[in-house]
Order: structure tokens, then sequence, then C-alpha cells
């Protein structure tokens, strides 16, 4: 293949990959639908894309790579304060669930789609991953209350690791003919790859904290540098074992997610923006290099029968059992039981396993990869589809949340936190000054230590019961990235900033981005701190009195119904007798046309 070629189809694998994804983003559904599609598109249905003879014998050595960098990150996600009171239902998901859904999944393989034993089985441990390459953005979206989220987090990113290691397991027994030998095969192999994983990811995690907390690695290579920790220790724990780096690398991302020794922030910011290349890319590749032919096997009435029992009997089944024993609700056990997509590790297990098998000949290898396609879009178009619904109907997640993310913990925010919290809405304050987030703890209120902007954040902040992004730092250029950022979680209209100063206006911040302006077009941060600083208070005061004092500045107010309204520059709420505003009062100077342009549009009270 000549070089152009090869560069063309290079630049048209990434460019699809990134586009695919903004398009998901643009209708907010899952963005490997829109991968898979795209990829069937240019690869078997019109032979755009050659992905063999593109990439050759290197496909699948960057397919191994890719997805130990996706791991890695994921690992960077998993706190272990999160898994309190909840451990024992995941080991239970990622060990007694496991089984239960490679039985389940193996015995329909067999009968349904006429595959061998030996490959029935290879199919079932293939498809028990789920992955947080799909769970972790429908999570995003439903924002389910309770225990389930971190559930499914930590269940997304160790099964995967397992999962792998379970389908290498039954790969090798495939060859061997002497049960005996074949059962000491599997436990010597089970026990090096935990060895290996475990130790060598502690070790490398561990050397990656020291040489960065002792500032032995300048701040412009340390992004470059734990992507080469990565990359050979990945590559060092295959060589010692094979399928033991997926295992190495996210047990390096939990320690080094877990420690307080060196802030890990940009590492991670970078990595998130690998990660969307890599996502893409994978997808792209891996479903175009089906064969046009496997597509009618996606198609048939046994295959969608296949994918309907792993939705409707293995998973519910699994979650059951495994959830026997715990203290969660019957609405959270079947919710989990309700949630367990297929993602970008079950791809590319099936792609590795298939490749290698096909070169030995063996029968019904060819049908390993469209099968795990199959289940990966079922379940995704599925569980994308309905999973709100069902938390909506199980009472974990609600239509109109009313609780606020609000970025920025300065002192005066704190005291808007506390008043809303007082209210029985849920708050949480994010801030990247270690200060502010000690004071708000103390203070008993939720927080969240980092950059709000970061993907990362999206994976850690438990977002149950918050329905909207209320942007307060004193920079105008992380408020509106965070309204921009979080547009897609709440919504365009449940995300608000503070005005913009004079010199943001003329600066350059385009007025296309960010949220809806709060307050009062003159209630810029520097405002609110100046006032706050001479003596204002933020206090809750009842709308009768609000209507008759002339040195308050409404806030927040909340209905009879327990509704919490914001009050914006454009469309402040009108009141009723009956309602609480939370407010600035004891102000200095209010913004000289305030009481013109805002008393107006209250409704007057009674007397």
């Amino acid at each position: 293949m000549h070089t152009e070629t090869i560069l063309f189809e290079g630049a048209l694998i990434i460019v699809l990959g990134i586009v695919a994804q903004w398009a998901s983003w643009r209708l907010r559904l899952p963005s490997i639908l829109f991968l898979l599609v795209t990829g069937i598109l240019v690869g078997p249905i019109t032979g755009i894309l050659h992905i063999n003879e593109t990439m050759g014998e290197l496909l699948f050595p960057f397919v191994s790579v890719s997805v130990a960098i996706i791991l890695f990150e994921g690992g960077l996600s998993l706190r272990l304060k999160d898994l309190r009171g909840t451990e024992g239902v995941v080991r239970n998901l990622v060990t007694i669930g496991v089984l239960v859904t490679w039985a389940i999944t193996g015995v329909a393989a067999y009968f349904l789609l006429g595959l061998n034993v030996a490959m029935s089985l290879l199919l079932g441990a293939t498809l028990v991953v789920t992955g947080p390459t799909v769970i972790i953005p429908l999570l995003n979206q439903i924002r389910p209350s309770g225990r389930v989220s971190s559930i499914l987090r930590w269940e997304g990113i160790i099964i995967d690791p397992v999962g792998a290691i379970l389908a290498l397991l039954v790969f090798e027994e495939i060859f061997v003919t002497n049960l005996q030998q074949g059962l000491a095969l599997a436990a010597v192999t089970l026990v090096r790859t935990l060895l290996i994983g475990i130790i060598i990811g502690i070790i490398t995690g561990n050397i990656i904290i020291e040489l960065y907390r002792r500032y032995w690695v300048p701040d412009n290579l340390q992004n470059a540098g734990t992507l080469m920790f990565v990359i050979a220790a990945f590559a060092l724990s295959n060589f010692l074992q094979a399928e033991a780096g997926l295992l190495t690398v996210t047990v390096m991302g939990i320690v080094m997610a877990n420690q307080k020794r060196f802030n890990f922030q940009h590492v991670i910011e970078f990595k998130e923006s690998l990660q969307v290349l890599l996502l893409g890319a994978l997808f792209i590749m891996l479903s175009a290099r089906m064969p046009r032919g496997a597509l009618t096997q996606i198609a048939s009435l046994e295959t969608l029968l296949f994918v309907a029992i792993i939705i409707f009997i293995e998973r519910p089944l699994a979650a059951f059992i495994s959830t026997i024993g715990s203290d969660l609700t019957w609405r959270e056990r079947l919710f989990i039981g309700w949630m367990a997509p297929r993602g970008i590790v079950a791809a590319s297990v099936a792609s590795i396993f298939a490749l290698e098998l096909v070169e030995l000949e063996y029968p019904g290898a060819e049908l390993l990869v469209p099968y795990t396609f199959a289940v990966i879009i079922g379940t995704v178009i599925v569980y994308s589809l309905s999973s709100g619904v069902v938390a909506r109907r199980l009472g974990l997640s609600e239509s109109n949340p009313q609780g606020l993310l609000i970025v920025g913990a300065s002192e005066w925010v704190q005291q808007i936190a506390l008043q809303i919290r007082s209210m029985g809405i849920r708050v949480l304050l994010t801030d990247t000054n270690q200060s502010n987030i000690d004071q708000a703890s103390a203070h008993g209120l939720e927080t969240y230590l980092g950059s709000v902007i970061s993907e990362m954040a999206l994976d850690e902040i438990d977002l149950s019961g918050l329905g909207r992004l209320v942007a307060m730092t004193p920079n105008s250029e992380v408020n509106a990235l965070a309204a921009e950022h979080f547009e897609n979680v709440f919504g365009h209209r449940n995300t608000y900033e503070l005005p913009r100063p004079e010199r943001d206006r003329r600066g350059g911040i385009s007025p296309n981005i960010g949220g809806t302006p709060l307050f009062h077009s003159d209630t810029t941060y520097d405002y609110l701190q100046t006032q706050y600083m001479s003596g204002a208070q933020i206090t809750t005061i009842s709308a009768n009195l609000f209507q008759n004092t002339a040195d308050v500045l409404p806030l927040f107010v909340l209905t009879e119904d327990r509704e919490l309204l914001i009050w914006t520059v454009d469309n402040p709420p009108r009141l009723l007798p009956t309602h609480k505003v939370i407010a600035f009062t004891n102000l200095h100077r209010l913004p000289e046309d305030f009481l013109d342009t805002q008393m107006p549009r209250s409704l007057p009270i009674p007397t």
C-alpha cells in the first residue's frame, strides 16, 4: 500500500473518530453508537478503509496499548472512599457475577448461535466485561441517587482486566487435550497474572509518585513520562504473562488516585484528551475491519435472541445473586440489574483472540467478532434509551433535580451554600483552591477538589440530585468553560455564571460561550466580594421583607413546593407571599438601576 494511502486512511480514522464523538455530544447519545456505525459504513459497507492492509501487524499491539491507556485513565477515577459500604457488592459482581454471566452467555451461545463448546465459552468470557467508556457517560446523564453510581463505576473498571484474564484462560484451554493438565495450567496462569499485575502496578505507581513528588521530573515532561511508564509497565507485564498488563495499569491508576503526596490533575487532563483520540480510533478501526458477510450475523434472529437473553435474563440474575445479603434496597438492586452495556474491552479482546484463532483455522473463530459487536450495539441501544426512565420509575433519579453544583468556594459562596442546604436541597462545591475546600468541608459542606472542567470531574463527582450548575469563581473564563462543559449534562438552560466584568466582555470571551448570567448585570465577582468584605451578609428572608427593603440583593427563591428558583439577569422569578428569598442583605451599594429594573417583575404582595 502506498504511503499516501496509508496517510489518508490514518487521517480519516482520526477525523471520523472526533466527528462521531462530537455528533454524540450534540445529540446527547452514547458516542459508541456513532463510532460503531461510522466504522461499519467506511469499512464493510463502502470499503473506504482497509484496516488490515493499512495497519498490518501493528494493529493489535496498537489496540492493546490503547486499551491499557484507557483502563489506566479509568483507574485514576477510582477513590477507595467511594467504595466504603459497598465493597462487598462490587467484589461479588466481579467474581460471582462474572461466573454467572459467563455460564449463561456460554450456554446461550452454544444453543442459539450454534458455536462449539470452546467458542461458546470464549465468547461468554469476552462478554462478561461492561466498561467505563460506556457506563460512566450513561451514569452522568442519568445521575442516579444512592450507592448504585459508585458500585457501577467500580464494577465497570475492575471487571475489564478480570474479563480479559478469564478470556485468556479459556483461550489457552482450547488447545489443551488433557483436563488435568488444563486445570493446572489455568491455575498457574491465574496466579502469575495476579501476582505480576498487582506487584508491577503497585511498584510502578509508587515510582511515578516519588519521582514527581521530589520534582526529579520537570512539569513539561510529566505527562509524557506518565505515558511512558504506563506503556512500559503494560509491555513488561504482558511479556512476563499475557494479559497481565491490563491488571497492571488498572492497579497503577488506583494507586495514584488514592495517594495524597502529589497532585496529578494535569496528568489526568492530558490522559482525558488522549482517551478521546484513542477511543475514536479504536472503535472505528475494529468495526471497519469486519467482513461484509458478518453484518448478516449481527442482524439475524438468533443474534437478537442472544442479546435479549443477556439483557433480560443474564444481567438481572447476576446482579440479584451478587447483591444477596447486602443492605441495598430492592430498587437499587433492580437498577444494578438493568445496567451492563459492553464497550471497548469486549471489542478489543474478541478481535485479538479471533485473529489468532482464524490464523489457526479454528472453526467458528470468524464469528467471534460479529457476535461481540452485536452485543455491544444491542446493549448500548437498550440501556441508553431505557436506563433514565427505569431510574426515575424506581425513584433513583429525579426528572427535575433541584440540587446545585457550585463552581467556586470562596467564603461568601460557602455562606450561600449553607443557606441552600438548610432548605434541604443538595449543594456540592468545587474549587481548585485547597484552602477554600478545607474551609467548606469544615462547615460540613460537600466538596470536590479539582478542576471542574476536566473529564475526570465528570467521572468523580456524584451528580445524583444535582440539576444545575452555578459558576461563581473570580475567573470569568473558568466560569464560562464550566458552564459550557456541563451543558451536555444539565442542558444549557440549567447552567449559570456570574456576569462578566467589562474587561472580559471586551477582552475576547465569546458571548456565545457560557451559561445564563446570574442575579444582575453588575453583580460581578468583584462586586459581590467587595460587598461581603464590607459587611454584607447572606441570609434567608421572607418575600414581604424583600419587597419593603431597599438594601437587599436577591439570589435564589424557594417556593412553597420546595422548588429552588435562580434569580437571573433576564428572567427574575415572580414572587409570592409564601416564597423565601436567599439574598445579600445590608448592602453598601446596590447597582444603580436594580430597583427600577427588577422590582416591577415581582408580584405585588397583599398587606
